[in-house]
């Protein structure tokens, strides 16, 4: 059942406009909150091993703190020349997203397109307070380019070229992106399971 009111555990603005929205594309009637609108709780820290470890221990702690189900995600940016890395360190690849992005772009550095392939995964968990938890996952595929595009997005946006938009995320429109990214995917799945639970 998709509840009336969530929280956002989240404190990255970026992901709290991208969720909200796509909360709204569950087509319920849902109070979304955002995790500065509960000063006094904490942005969990992301100590988990997978995607889904990290995810889940979010959403449990927010919903614990708050009182409320609370929503969160983790995911990245896995690209098959560097063995599926940053994965569930891209966040941590670096100090900013331009130091990331500028790491990224170093290791694949002289590899031509056809061995730049990638993919966003993602995993969205939704928690209640009393321990209960759904949880689903989205995939996107592309490729990363050699240098960024577009001022869209955020994060790896501006280097990963989308294989179903034939652009970057970067330059994609936020309908486009929301249409195909693996937060869309996710978010979406997660709608349809919470929807066929009674």
């Amino acid at each position: 059942m998709i509840p009336p009111r969530l929280v956002l555990a989240t404190a990255n603005a970026g992901k709290v406009r991208e969720l909200t929205a796509l909360v709204a594309a569950w087509g319920a009637d849902v109070e979304v909150r955002a995790l500065a609108d509960f000063p006094d709780v904490p942005a969990p820290e992301e100590t988990g091993a997978t995607y889904e470890e990290n995810a889940r221990l979010k959403a449990a702690a927010v919903a614990a703190a708050t009182g409320w189900p609370a929503l969160a995600d983790d995911s990245g940016l896995e690209v098959d020349a560097l063995g599926g890395a940053p994965g569930v360190q891209s966040a941590r690849y670096g100090r900013d997203d331009t130091e990331r992005i500028a790491r990224l772009l170093a290791a694949l550095a002289g590899r031509p397109p056809a061995e730049r392939g990638a993919r966003f995964r993602c995993v969205m968990v939704l928690a209640w307070p009393d321990g209960r938890h759904v949880t689903a996952e989205g995939t996107v595929e592309g490729r990363i380019d050699e240098a960024p595009s577009g001022t869209g997005g955020f994060g790896y946006d501006p280097v990963f070229r989308a294989r179903e938009l034939g652009r970057t995320f970067a330059e994609a429109s936020a309908e486009e992106k929301a249409r195909v990214s693996h937060r869309a995917r996710a978010m979406a799945a997660l709608g349809r399971r919470l929807r066929d639970d009674p």
